[in-house]
């Protein structure tokens, strides 16, 4: 089983929530909080600080949290995501999409009670915690687990695990 450990990071802005349009290996696009993968070596924090940056242009001095963790399994495709999501306190620059892996196509601020519009066609565990967030705003860490059955990206069954 592959473990991937990922941090995406919540980015408020005058008139909303920072989200990214991802464009996946299938061509499908998705919309989510900044972040990504933790290279070897890395903190999750210095990781998400890299990720933000490549995918937005945005400098981030300071994070909080976190405030979720998901947990994603799929057995049937031998992986198992790991996700800590983090409040930036600090945010310096200015918005500019230029991804060097290519993935990150489009970025906007969009208010929260419009991004469950963007978030439409993005993974259950992408969107359930960031919407129940943006809902409750809570303190402290919350965590968030689900199962995902399937082998085609387009059929997968996503359950929600309590």
């Amino acid at each position: 089983m592959r473990t991937w450990q990922v941090a995406g990071g919540v980015i408020e802005g005058p008139t909303g929530v920072l989200l990214v349009q991802n464009r996946r290996r299938d061509g499908r696009l998705d919309w989510s909080t900044p972040g990504g993968v933790v290279d070897r070596g890395e903190t999750v924090i210095e990781g998400l600080t890299r990720e933000v940056a490549e995918e937005t242009g945005l400098v981030v001095a300071a994070w909080q949290g976190p405030i979720y963790e998901i947990e994603a399994e799929a057995p049937d495709l031998g992986w198992l995501l790991k996700v800590e999501v983090h409040v930036a306190t600090d945010v310096a620059g200015e918005l500019v999409v230029d991804d060097p892996d290519g993935i990150v196509v489009d970025a906007c601020y969009v208010a929260p009670d419009l991004c469950g519009g963007h978030l439409a066609h993005s993974p259950l565990w992408v969107r359930d915690p960031l919407h129940a967030w943006l809902g409750e705003r809570w303190d402290g860490n919350r965590s968030f687990r689900y199962r995902i059955d399937g082998t085609d990206p387009r059929d997968l069954r996503v359950s929600a695990l309590h």
